[in-house]
């Protein structure tokens, strides 16, 4: 159940994706970058970024998982492997949130074996208190308390993904 106001609105979530677009472009202006999404939880906020990047780029997914109910069970699951070869191009990671760093870092060097040009990580939220591993992350939305948060891609046992905002989810047992 979600109660009260939304933690994040549309208004502030938009604002936020076009700072870190222009970031993200102005970083790699005359260069061309492989976008990758980790789905399912960033898939919001990965086609609002890409339309707002402005560089040359191509595409790819992900599909990962590492929660069970709202719990990461620290063991990672890739469910679809990219497509594209990173192979000496600029691949950009986009992710929705950040929490313990595991899946992140997992995912940064199973990429970085592959011998890309360069690899840079953006999420939208960034959940500091409960990191397990340390992870430079070179584009950040937003800094996140440790709340369990569900819209704009994020989930409870995959429900609520479809709001426009972000939430403080709790749980009625």
């Amino acid at each position: 159940m979600i109660k009260g106001k939304p933690f994040l609105t549309v208004e502030q979530i938009q604002t936020r994706v076009k700072e870190l677009a222009e970031s993200i472009s102005s970083d790699y202006e005359g260069k061309e970058i492989l976008a990758v999404g980790i789905l399912k939880g960033a898939f919001m906020f990965f086609a609002d970024i890409v339309r707002y990047v402005q560089v040359p780029m191509d595409i790819d997914f992900l599909i990962v998982s590492s929660y069970v109910r709202t719990q990461s069970s620290g063991e990672m699951k890739i469910h679809a492997d990219l497509r594209e070869n990173v192979s000496g191009r600029h691949v950009l990671l986009i992710e929705d949130i950040v929490d313990t760093g595991l899946t992140l870092n997992y995912l940064k060097n199973m990429i970085l074996k592959r011998n890309p040009a360069s690899l840079k990580i953006c999420t939208f939220l960034d959940k500091k208190p409960r990191r397990k591993v340390d992870i430079h992350i070179d584009y950040a939305g937003y800094e996140v308390p440790d709340k369990y948060l569900v819209g704009y891609g994020l989930d409870y046992e995959n429900k609520f993904r479809n709001l426009p905002y972000i939430a403080v989810f709790k749980e009625i047992t």
